[in-house]
């Protein structure tokens, strides 16, 4: 009488595929979590700073870029609109986080002419953004 051998019934498990799936779905949650970056202003040139330090509250965001224009989250607006604008975008909050983002090459002036309209703006507090060297 001859038995067959329980052992050489099983077959082979092969992982190979199972290894390119994984692959796979890792990619894509890789690729996709690089487009989940939130961008609330205009790209620009940042200046540096060493004593830079992150807010992490919800913010209003003023983007001058470098031929002087200014920008309310992504939406132009003039010099002499902006406490009006700001206003509309604090709504019912008493205070809001304003952070500037202006090019390193604009004017002195202007930035500072930017911020003296946000000061008349009660309840905002104005923060200037910049990037680590």
């Amino acid at each position: 009488m001859n038995i067959p051998d329980e052992a050489d019934d099983i077959p082979p498990i092969n992982i190979v595929p199972m290894i390119d799936v994984i692959f796979a779905i890792l990619t894509f949650f890789i690729m996709s979590s690089l487009f989940l970056t939130r961008s609330e202003g205009l790209p620009v040139n940042l200046p540096k700073a060493q004593t830079a330090q992150s807010q992490q509250q919800t913010r209003i965001t003023v983007t001058i870029d470098q031929s002087g224009e200014v920008f309310v989250d992504r939406q132009s607006v003039s010099v002499d609109d902006l406490a009006a604008q700001i206003k509309s975008q604090m709504g019912n909050q008493s205070e809001a986080l304003v952070v500037i983002n202006a090019d390193e090459k604009v004017e002195y002036g202007s930035v500072i002419t930017v911020m003296d309209r946000l000061r008349t703006v009660e309840g905002v507090k104005v923060g200037v953004s910049t990037q680590r060297p």
